[in-house]
């Protein structure tokens, strides 16, 4: 019998203990939250609700929430984002403490309070309703649900630019009434906004997260808290506002027993509440009326203290509170005489233009009739004094016209001092995603400070693992760097795969050595982590720690795209040594040029080709785009049979130069040598050779440009000047120099770069013949010794007139016309109009042989001697002065004359300076043969006296 006892307790034991255990598993309380972060408004960028909404995120993820965090959404991303996070509390059923926390712009009218999205065109009144969120179409479904809790917290009370034409909005955020189980937060008293701040985080959302991670806190006692911080931290400027209707007391942490005691015992937190404000001095009594927060108490002060430095101060907040509720209950009733009452206390008030909506909207008079019933209100009618207060467009306690005290720091019995680490929170790296939060390095929480035992593990959560650990993520690496507090250091690289592919999200992982284990039942299920749990693929490190994306946004997070060039440098400072120069720069001389990037299998290599000033990409040399600022490489010799690839520049008006794109060069393939100096070639007659290049450089190429984009003579139908007094063939080249002879023949000049012309295009170039004292060949150059490209060849001696071609950019020897090196022979210029001579006679005979001994030495000569003996065997070959004056131009010296008078003023200067040089050779010749003339005479007279 004793036994059947026994076995009988043991059994009700073994019952009672599992009711209870499956009691508790069926009461787990879960914790889901919403974090919004809207900072890149279309209307201008805000600094701080990106960086706020990652830092309550992340103090809610330790606090055991399951979170879904997003920035920067617009309208239609925003409304889905509500509705999936209603229907995501509404499957989780009634045991469910919501959490929703909006950083942005937030506006109130007629009563509401609206959220705005980041793509959102309000420029009048009428299109808030439109354009942004009304909050309470989401709040009251969300406490319609039943759930043990419901937190909302709009982060949004600051001077917006919208609606800046028509009515204006009344500013900051409007008074509510919490719906059951709801508890409202705003950063400013309603009424009020804000101070603008520059970050990395706002004095609100800073001091929020310092406040939940105090263990053993009520939600309420958090916020209030919150409101002693940010008034303590702003110095006055803002004051934030709460109202709860919880039916139970919430705590995001519990304190753990062998916790060191508080520096403020319950019982003494208790007694300063219960405290009436005239019992405490000056300095206490503001702060125990900021910390109770409500229009009785705030009234008390003023009356105990009506001449303290803090009164004006808390005038202010009372005209605005009384303001306030005054509105909310003419907005509640909602009647033509309830917006009549308000305009009677209020005519220029807050909400004046509110209540002249509602009265349009119910076809309503502004004006009151005679008599009407005066709706009843629990506070009484403002003094005059708060007047100026409320008749504001915007209300900041820190106006300088107010000219307000800061306040008194608060005492260690009203707020213990801030932690050392929220002192100067680091600004979190930028995010790698779009929509995903920024993740701020994990400051772990004090090791007596958990998470309650009682709520749901949330899944993928590697800060609820972690929470007395340091975490640090490095988007650069990939890696997440896990401190624990014995100092011990662990190092995690996440794999970049799809979340399918992962078996086990290292979010429920690995452990660092010495870390605390989570509380009972706190092991978070597997799976991927953070967003790559939100179908982000190949995240990475950022799954670990960021918060879940929505479903409807995660399919658009794409990388986030950079707004400065990569490897952008310093100024001053020197690119590392393989590092690629930037766009178009030259690289950097004695620094190693970067190997190409190996191409994917199947793809081929990208070029980088760099373009002319025009945008036009410099030509290819070899099939391959060249490298900009690097000398162009010598063209490679061809295996016999083979034809080597030339690249042709092209002129101005498209066509090839002579000698590129298979055109035949001047005494090849039977084409005729250009005349020199007027002469046709002599074959076997050498030419004269240029100044040769120093050893190591290539020869460069200068080529003037046209001014103002006009196109060089020759090329786009422009007609080519006569060389040397005869008019051009068409389509033979104008005549150059040879190349200087090498001593080896295989040896080839490297390719100059080529300057380029005003608009942009490759200059046009003429080609180089072949040399005179070579018989023309009527078969192609062998392949064993490919042609120079037209782009080697210097500088022709015998340019177009003076009237097509400027002054180049080097400065001129004074005795001959300026020209690019090598030294340029002397050009001819048409010379002044031409005196009548004579007709030639034996004795002009002599002369002309003697200009023509003279031409024949010029070689050797100087360029002037050249110039004239040259003139003059020409002058005399044609037999008259005519000749030389037409050698230098199609048409006469008139003509040239005339062209130099319509160019620009550096032309007229190279004209005077050709006709005066040209003059003085001509001058020269005419000289000597007037002498040679004079002594045939003598000679004759001599003979016919002898005679």
């Amino acid at each position: 019998m004793k036994h059947q006892r026994r076995f009988v307790l043991a059994l009700l034991s073994v019952l009672l203990f599992g009711s209870l255990a499956s009691a508790s598993a069926q009461t787990a309380e879960k914790r889901l939250a919403l974090v919004v972060g809207n900072a890149n408004y279309s209307s201008g960028a805000l600094p701080t609700p990106a960086n706020d909404a990652g830092l309550i995120a992340q103090t809610l993820q330790a606090a055991g929430f399951d979170v879904v965090g997003v920035r920067d959404l617009d309208q239609d991303s925003l409304r889905r984002t509500f509705r999936d996070f209603i229907a995501k509390v509404s499957s989780a059923g009634p045991d469910m403490v919501a959490f929703v926390y909006l950083s942005g712009y937030g506006l109130q009218l007629e009563g509401e309070n609206y959220f705005v999205p980041t793509d959102a065109n309000i420029a009048r009144d009428v299109n808030v309703s439109s354009e942004a969120l009304r909050l309470s179409d989401y709040t009251r479904p969300l406490a319609a649900l039943g759930i043990k809790a419901s937190i909302v917290v709009l982060d949004g009370a600051r001077a917006n630019p919208f609606a800046k034409s028509g009515p204006p909005l009344a500013g900051g955020l409007a008074l509510v009434e919490p719906d059951p189980g709801t508890l409202i937060a705003f950063n400013a008293a309603p009424g009020t906004v804000a101070q603008n701040e520059a970050g990395p985080y706002s004095s609100y959302a800073q001091a929020l997260a310092e406040m939940m991670r105090e263990g053993g806190l009520p939600v309420t006692e958090v916020f209030n808290r919150v409101r002693l911080r940010v008034n303590d931290i702003t110095k006055g400027a803002q004051v934030p506002w709460n109202a709860s209707k919880l039916p139970a007391p919430f705590y995001f942490f519990e304190r753990a027993p062998d916790a060191p005691p508080p520096q403020v015992s319950a019982e003494q937190t208790s007694s300063i509440r219960s405290k009436p404000i005239r019992d405490f001095d000056a300095r206490d009594a503001y702060l125990a009326a900021l910390d109770r927060d409500n229009l009785q108490d705030y009234e008390n002060f003023l009356v105990a203290y009506p001449r303290d430095p803090m009164a004006r101060r808390v005038r202010a907040i009372v005209a605005a509170r009384r303001e306030a509720i005054t509105w909310r209950r003419s907005r509640s009733v909602d009647t033509p005489a309830a917006y009549w009452s308000y305009l009677r206390r209020y005519p220029n008030g807050f909400h004046a233009n509110d209540a002249r909506r509602r009265l349009a909207y119910l076809a309503a008079a502004f004006e009151p009739p005679p008599r009407f019933e005066i709706i009843s209100y629990d506070v009484l009618p403002p003094p005059p004094e708060e007047i100026i207060y409320v008749e504001r467009p915007v209300l900041i306690f820190d106006d300088p016209d107010f000219g307000f005290e800061p306040p008194p720091p608060p005492p260690v019995f009203f707020l213990p001092p801030r932690p050392v680490y929220f002192i100067d929170l680091a600004p979190p790296p930028p995010p790698i995603y779009e929509y995903v939060l920024p993740v701020p390095v994990y400051v772990p929480v004090p090791v007596w400070v958990n998470p309650p035992r009682y709520i749901a593990p949330p899944p993928n959560n590697f800060i609820y693992n972690n929470i007395h650990n340091t975490v640090v993520i490095n988007n650069t690496t990939n890696t997440v760097t896990v401190t624990n507090p014995a100092g011990q250091t662990q190092t995690i690289s996440p794999p970049a795969q799809s979340p399918a592919s992962q078996p086990q999200s290292p979010a429920a992982g690995p452990q660092p050595p010495g870390a605390q284990p989570p509380a009972a039942g706190a092991k978070s299920s597997p799976g991927a982590a953070g967003v790559a749990a939100a179908g982000i693929a190949g995240a990475g490190a950022a799954a670990l720690l960021a918060p879940s994306l929505p479903p409807s946004v995660a399919p658009k997070a794409v990388p986030v795209q950079n707004t400065t060039a990569p490897n952008t440098l310093a100024p001053g400072s020197t690119p590392p040594a393989g590092t690629a120069p930037p766009p178009g720069k030259p690289p950097v001389a004695g620094q190693p040029q970067p190997a190409p990037s190996p191409a994917a299998p199947g793809q081929a290599q990208k070029q980088v080709v760099p373009e002319t000033k025009g945008g036009q990409p410099l030509p290819s040399v070899d099939g391959k785009p060249p490298v900009a600022g690097q000398p162009q490489p010598s063209p490679l010799p061809t295996a016999p049979g083979q034809g080597q690839k030339q690249v042709v520049p092209e002129t101005k008006g498209g066509q090839p130069l002579p000698g590129s794109g298979g055109q035949p060069l001047p005494g090849t393939g039977g084409q005729p040598l250009p005349p020199i100096n007027g002469r046709p070639p002599v074959t076997g007659q050498p030419a004269p050779a240029p100044s040769p290049t120093p050893p190591g450089q290539a020869q460069k190429q200068a080529v003037p440009e046209s001014k103002g984009g006009q196109p060089l003579p020759g090329t786009g139908g422009q007609p080519l000047p006569s060389v040397n007094g005869k008019p051009p063939v068409t389509g033979q080249p104008l005549p150059a120099p040879s190349q200087p002879t090498q001593p080896s023949a295989p040896v080839q000049p490297p390719k100059p770069s080529l300057p380029e012309t005003k608009g942009g295009q490759p200059p046009s170039l003429p080609a180089q013949p072949k040399p005179p004292g070579v018989a023309p060949s009527t078969s192609p150059p062998p392949p064993s010794a490919p042609t120079p490209p037209p782009a080697a060849r210097p500088t022709p001696p015998p340019p177009p007139p003076p009237a097509a071609r400027p002054t180049p950019p080097p400065p001129p020897p004074p005795a001959v016309r300026p020209a690019p090196p090598p030294p340029p022979v002397a050009r001819p210029a048409p010379p002044p109009p031409p005196v009548a001579r004579p007709a030639p006679t034996a004795t002009a005979t002599a002369c002309c042989a003697s200009g023509a001994a003279a031409a024949s030495s010029c070689a050797s000569g100087t360029a002037t001697t050249a110039a004239a003996g040259s003139a003059a065997a020409s002058g005399c070959a044609a037999g008259s002065a005519t000749a030389t004056a037409s050698r230098g131009a199609p048409g006469s010296a008139t003509t040239a004359t005339s062209r130099c008078a319509s160019g620009s003023a550096s032309r007229k200067a190279v004209c005077a300076s050709n006709r005066s040089t040209l003059s003085g050779a001509v001058t020269s010749v005419d000289a000597e043969s007037a002498a040679a003339m004079k002594q045939s005479t003598r000679d004759g007279k001599e003979r016919s006296r002898e005679g």
